[in-house]
């Protein structure tokens, strides 16, 4: 088994999404046995789906993964990098295992959980201020999504990983692989991301998010 940890992993996320969050708790537990850091990127959905042809839930679904995350790149502003992954854990086990929709809620509830000041919810609103101000927080959000569709091409979504500046989208899993399988899993992705003209590996999905 492969034990050599790339010198970088990141991760692009929207909190709102179910595949993305089990590839998350899949990263998460391999980056603790393997014992290297992921960079955690917010990635937003409604974003990159301005000006397409979606459904009102899609839709009202991913304003609420914008909101979740002008709140954590608002954090990560006053707290530091370092609390985007927390922040992301804290709202996705809300959202996912906890199925909580009521984002204002959730939100609350997760800034609570880490002793941050509950006055960064005033981000989640585009209606309200909140240094460096909504305006602010959009444009970099936009920036941060924009980033990773350079590295994977405008025809996928979420997730998103690199490795050693080599990114993929995926892998999409269900339920998060655990364990043995969840190395043997990482080992492949890091394979694949060192052989230069890799690009795709897809099959149609068959079963549902599984917490």
């Amino acid at each position: 088994m492969a034990e050599n940890n790339p010198a970088s992993v990141e991760f692009w996320f929207d909190p709102i999404c179910p595949w993305c969050w089990m590839t998350s708790r899949w990263l998460t537990e391999v980056s603790r046995v393997r014992g290297f850091t992921v960079a955690w990127h917010p990635f937003s959905l409604k974003i990159l789906n301005d000006g397409r042809n979606m459904s009102d839930s899609h839709r009202h679904s991913h304003a609420k993964g914008m909101q979740a995350l002008r709140v954590i790149e608002a954090a990560r502003a006053d707290h530091g990098d370092q609390v985007v992954g927390e922040l992301y854990t804290q709202l996705g086990e809300r959202i996912h295992p906890g199925g909580n929709s009521d984002i204002t809620q959730v939100i609350t509830e997760s800034l609570a959980a880490l002793g941050l000041p509950a006055e960064l919810i005033s981000a989640a609103d585009p209606d309200t201020s909140y240094e460096p101000g909504n305006d602010g927080l959009d444009k970099i959000l936009r920036e941060n999504t924009e980033r990773a569709l350079e590295l994977v091409g405008n025809d996928v979504g979420i997730p998103i990983i690199a490795v050693d500046g080599v990114a993929f989208f995926g892998p999409v899993v269900t339920p998060a692989p655990t364990g043995e399988d969840a190395l043997k899993l990482w080992d492949g992705i890091v394979m694949a991301a060192s052989v230069p003209g890799f690009y795709e590996v897809k099959r149609t999905r068959t079963a549902p998010p599984q917490f």
